[in-house]
């Protein structure tokens, strides 16, 4: 698009269907790439991305010729069908419906990065459920406690 100028930086976060711990150490770095590639070969940058078990962070430059929604539908459709042909689970892997996502300035970049690297310390302290919903409040967003990831059964 000639004369459109963006600086659109995102910080997306999903979760595995009811926060199953299934993102194994054994093959997330696998994940993580195929997962960045996604976003790179729609015309995206990924300046983070970071797991735990049941979630994902990642912070990405969006290009606005596709929107969050239509790269999010590729991510999460294209990840778990390589999931389920890899047959890394053992059971059919799905990812939960929906996700976070949150602006940022470029000044905040750098804090950004560092957070989403730094998740595995970070939730020796505080569990994803807390964090998302501290998120959500961060940014002033309404919630339904009913909508939220739900709990494991």
């Amino acid at each position: 698009m000639p004369n459109t100028y963006t600086q659109l930086y995102v910080h997306i976060v999903f979760a595995v269907k009811n926060r199953d711990a299934l993102l194994s150490i054994n093959w997330d770095k696998r994940l993580r790439l195929y997962i960045t590639a996604i976003v790179q070969n729609n015309g995206h940058k990924v300046l983070a991305i970071n797991n735990m078990p049941d979630h994902i962070h990642m912070f990405v430059g969006l290009n606005p010729i596709r929107s969050l929604s239509d790269l999010m539908r590729l991510v999460k459709g294209d990840s778990s069908e390589w999931i389920n042909k890899e047959k890394l689970t053992p059971f059919k892997f799905h990812w939960q419906e929906g996700y976070g996502a949150f602006t940022y300035s470029k000044s905040q970049i750098d804090n950004v990065v560092k957070y989403i690297n730094n998740q595995q310390e970070h939730h020796k302290k505080i569990s994803f459920l807390d964090e998302y919903r501290h998120l959500l409040k961060s940014f002033d967003i309404a919630f339904d406690e009913r909508y939220i990831f739900k709990d494991p059964e």
